[in-house]
């Protein structure tokens, strides 16, 4: 078993990301776009975000290539609360919701508030 909470250093970026932000806030800024009776379990939305910002922060213009080195970086997984084992959400999945479910406002009430 690997602890991946030890093998993030002290002191990196990802690392002050996650103490400077309380992304728990997300939840309620997108509650409204989500049923609680309808439709299939979905993906965690601080993940599509945390996913979203990973692009961003590596300056990578490719969402696939986030993906690509989600898979195999360690402290990526930690950033996303996503063992070793756990299979990342698809690429696509986060296009998606991007595209259908978080309107503009809901972006920018996002990303203005991180």
């Amino acid at each position: 078993m690997v602890d991946t909470e030890s093998l993030v250093p002290p002191g990196y970026l990802l690392r002050q990301v996650e103490a400077a932000v309380d992304f728990e806030k997300l939840y309620k800024i997108v509650e409204p776009l989500y049923s609680k009776e309808e439709g299939r379990r979905s993906i965690d939305p601080v993940v599509l975000f945390k996913l979203v910002l990973l692009q961003y922060l590596d300056g990578n213009a490719s969402l696939r290539g986030t993906f690509r080195r989600a898979q195999t970086d360690i402290t990526y997984r930690w950033f996303l609360r996503y063992t070793l084992s756990e299979e990342l959400p698809h690429f696509s999945t986060v296009s998606y919701n991007f595209r259908h479910r978080f309107t503009e406002e809901t972006i920018e009430a996002v990303f203005r508030w991180i």
